[in-house]
Order: structure tokens, then sequence, then C-alpha cells
């Protein structure tokens, strides 16, 4: 990427771009504003202006542990108030926060500890089992930070030593002078979920996390006056940022503490207790919610609530189910950890308002939207390189070019294979453009159906699958066949019993005949990644020869 020098400006390009004046803003100008955490009896509630105090003990309480800039310090939490101080605390000081998917197999977790060799871990006591787990193997770790409510002495575990970190705040200044840190020092960490090898680790700037809270909230349009409820866990990706974007714009927050896909209850209650507008999540946790909310006697009225939903495509009986039943809107958004993650977000330009049919703007919803501002995307072919046109039917791989887009990895040899020439992260994903610059994704490239030399997107028979009713989850996947190279394969995961040709007649509204899987097979549960995705790499493995035959 060339880049020329102009004219020179008069501007404080000096001055850095750091997360701490985020929680220093909302603590000055909105000091009253509530931070919610937790469900039920366990609900804690403060302030802004309380929580920036803890933030400012915390980091006062590190320096007393010998943590200084450029150390890492693991975070192992739930979405929580305490988790939430971390952020802020940690990376103030210049140090590191590592990020760890607390759902990681023990071995990549192993693998993320020794390559990122924190110093020090602050885990939920809740946890403390998977750090046990794993913590004999890596030798950077000094010291553990327990978050728990109870004295020290009552906590039972093996690791040492172990500080209390409800005590280390009580015991610590109120007030830290923040420094000034190069906006280019990493802010954060977060490694890859290593589906396809071992996890790659995303090192994220203070300058890359303040451009995309700010571009972030002005995309979903988050102000002073939202209430908004951090679901996405916020180990991963920053919890696609959402809680930045809220304290950025002084907006009331929620963390929903520990909770479980299967059981969406309390997610639903803290939704409709907070008066939530704003809320992010993957369908994995959006679907079940929706069927809860199937179940109730009277549906609650979400009017007014964006729903951010990513990782997977939002299947349209989860966009229809939440507007018809709820009010509720599904604004899909698109990225990844290289990403930050926001790249594309969807919204109905008005151009297209009284151009379109109800059914077409649905339908429209299910893309990944809009490339974002500050944010280049384009799709090549993955064997030439060669850049392809917006026509909504050329497929081909998407590359990513950005202020908050990774330009590499940190000490990872696969750095030079993931990037092009010129800058741009090769996403892996499989997509097309359209002429109003809408992005789609129709598959990744590694699990592209590539069938008699036509390629079959795995993504729209999945969400066409599901329209079923007795269909909870679907996933397709291309088998090697001995005559067509590959065929689809489904695995679907039913509640009743479901006949075979339901399935066809749904799926020939989007695929001729010669498309449709030669095998459907049915589940009571569909192997998933750490991050909730359906394993496709599990389940092609798992089924390998099976059209050979």
């Amino acid at each position: 990427m060339e880049v020329i020098d102009g004219f020179p400006s008069t501007s404080n390009d000096e001055y850095p771009l750091n997360t701490t004046r985020l929680i220093e803003a909302a603590a000055r100008n909105f000091p009253d504003r509530e931070i919610v955490s937790g469900t039920g009896e366990d609900q804690f509630r403060y302030t802004y202006s309380e929580s920036y105090e803890r933030i400012q003990r915390l980091a006062n309480a590190l320096e007393e542990l010998g943590v200084e800039a450029g150390d890492r310090v693991g975070v192992l939490a739930w979405n929580d108030h305490r988790h939430y101080e971390s952020y802020f605390g940690i990376p103030g000081t210049g140090a590191v926060i590592l990020q760890l998917n607390l759902r990681l197999h023990p071995d990549r977790l192993k693998y993320v500890l020794n390559h990122s060799e924190p110093r020090f871990l602050v885990i939920d006591e809740s946890l403390l089992e998977v750090a046990e787990n794993v913590a004999p193997d890596v030798t950077s770790i000094e010291g553990f930070v327990v978050m728990t409510d109870n004295e020290l002495d009552e906590v039972k575990t093996d690791l040492e030593p172990t500080y209390s970190y409800e005590d280390l705040l009580a015991e610590a200044e109120p007030e830290y002078d923040w420094p000034y840190i190069d906006e280019t020092s990493a802010y954060s960490a977060c490694y890859t979920t290593g589906t396809t090898g071992r996890p790659k680790g995303v090192y994220y700037s203070h300058r890359n996390i303040y451009l995309h809270t700010m571009q972030l909230a002005n995309s979903i349009g988050i102000s002073h006056g939202d209430s908004v409820a951090q679901i996405t866990p916020m180990f991963h990706g920053q919890g696609w940022g959402l809680a930045y974007a809220a304290t950025y714009a002084g907006a009331k927050l929620a963390f929903p503490g520990r909770y479980r896909a299967e059981n969406p209850e309390p997610l639903v209650d803290l939704i409709n207790d907070e008066n939530t507008t704003v809320t992010n999540g993957a369908p994995a946790i959006f679907m079940p919610m929706l069927d809860y909310i199937r179940n109730l006697d009277d549906n609650p009225d979400w009017n007014g609530l964006q729903m951010m939903s990513g990782a997977t495509e939002p299947p349209l009986d989860m966009i229809r189910g939440y507007k018809e039943l709820t009010e509720a809107e599904i604004v899909h958004a698109y990225g990844a950890t290289e990403t930050t993650p926001l790249v594309a977000i969807n919204f109905i330009k008005p151009s297209l308002e009284e151009e379109l049919s109800k059914e077409e703007k649905l339908d429209m919803r299910r893309k990944q939207g809009l490339t974002v501002p500050g944010v280049e995307t384009k799709i090549v072919d993955p064997n030439t390189g060669e850049e392809l046109p917006h026509d909504g039917d050329s497929v081909g791989e998407i590359l990513i070019r950005g202020p908050w887009v990774v330009s590499s990895y940190y000490d990872d040899d696969r750095t030079e294979e993931s990037f092009t020439d010129d800058g741009f992260w090769k996403s892996g994903d499989a997509g097309t453009i359209d002429e109003d610059g809408y992005l789609k994704i129709t598959d990744r490239i590694k699990d592209v159906i590539k069938s008699g030399g036509e390629w079959i997107s795995s993504v729209d028979m999945e969400n066409l699958l599901i329209e079923h009713p007795d269909v909870s989850d679907a996933c397709v996947v291309g088998l090697e066949h001995p005559e067509w190279e590959e065929r689809p394969f489904a695995l679907v995961e039913v509640e009743d019993e479901v006949d075979r040709e339901e399935l066809d007649e749904i799926l020939s509204q989007r695929f001729a005949d010669w498309q449709l899987p030669d095998e459907i097979e049915f589940t009571n549960e569909i192997p998933k990644t750490s991050v909730g995705k359906n394993n496709k790499k599990s389940i092609r493995e798992q089924n390998r020869g099976r059209y050979k035959s």
C-alpha cells in the first residue's frame, strides 16, 4: 500500500488515541448512567462514575503487582462488570489484555498462553478449574487474580500465588494518572479459534479500538439515550466492540453474567427489564431466545430494539419471527477476529425502500450488508487474484483492508500466505458484491461445494432447511464424490420426525433438483466449535468416504 505525503497539517497528530479516554469521558459526562451486571438475585448495579473509580483502583493494583507496559495480562471471565473493568484497567497502564476463550480445548488454551506469555491471569472463581487444567504447563504466569465475592481463604484452588480481585481494589488508591500511550501499541490480544490449525494471535492497537468504537457507534446509531445489552461473549473480539460503543456514547450498559444458550430466559428477562434498545449475538443464541418467546403467553414488546446478529447468516425464519412476535429488528453485521470485527452492516438504503417489496427487503436482510466507511472490501478470483465485478453473481474470495483490520499475525509463519502484497487480508470467505454495494457471503472458500463444475452455496441451503418448523439447525458440507467431484450432504437437527420430501420441497424454492443433497441425516445435536458455529471440519471428517461406495 503506497502512501504519499501531502502538505503538512497543523493538527495535534501526536495526541494518541487511547481507550481510557472513552471511559474517562463517560464518567465525566454521564456519571449517573447505570451499568447492570448479572440477572436475578445475583444482579449488581452501579454507575459509570463508580465503575471508573474501580477501574483506576485496578490500574493501581496491577502496578503494585509489578505489571508494566507491554506485559500481557490474561482474563478468563463471563460478561460482567469486573470483566468490563479489566477492558480499561489493564490496557490503561500500557499492558495488554489477553482475551481468553473459556470454551477452547485445553490444548488450544495452553498454546495461546504459551504463545502470548502472560505474566498474570485474572479469573472468575467459577472458571478456576479451566485455569487449573492448563496453568502447570505455562511457565510465564507469576500469579492469579481471582474475581470473587468470597474471602480468599474460602476459594478452593491449587493455583498459586492467588490474589483477591476485590481485596486488591480495596487496598489500591482510587485515582490513577493515566499515561499517554503510543496509539500503535497493543491494547488487547485475541486468538482465532484454530479450527483449521493452531490459533493465530491478533493484537489490536489502541488506535484500532478507538476508531472501531467510533464507527460501530455511528453504524448502529448508539446514543446516550440507548440501553445496551452485551450478549456476545466479551472474550470474542471485544464482544464485537458493543460495550465500547455504549461507553463512547454514554448509553446504559447491561451484562448478563453467566448464561447458557439452552436456558434463554435470563437473557429475555434482561432485555425486558432494562428496556434494551441495542444488543448483539449469534443466531446460536438468538434462535433459542425466539423459541422461548414463542412459548410465552404474552409476547414482549421490543419495538425499537436492534439485535446485531453475526457469526453466521441469520435465517429468514429468525428475522421474520422477531419482527412478527416482538417488533425487534435483526441487524445483520459481518466481520472476523482479524477485523475487530466490524466490516459491513445491513440496512436498506433509502433508494431501495420504495423499490423493494416487503419480502424482498426481508430477503435482502440476509446479506452481510454495506461495507462501513473506513474499510475497503473487494472480491477476487482465489486462484488468479483478479478482481471480480460487483454484479451480485460473480463469486470470489473477500479481501479486506482498513485501520482496524489486521496486517499480520503475531509471531506466526502463516502471515505471508494470509495477506496480499498491498496489505489486504484474505478472509477465506467466498461471496458476491451486488450493484448496490451489498456484500453477500456464499460460503467459506474451504466449504464451497463444487459439483460438476458448478458452485453450490451451503449457507443458502442451510438457511432454507431451517425454514422448516421442526428443524432447529442445519449444516451442509461437500463430500468427495467419484463422478461429480463433490456432492452436498446435510446434517439436520430436528425436534420431531421430518420427511425428506418436505425438506426437498423447501430447498426447491432456490435450488435445482441436481443441487439437492444426495443424503440428509437427522440428528439431535450438530457438533459445534468453541464459538458456537457448526463444526464443518468435524462433520466432513466423520462422513469421509460416504459417497465413494
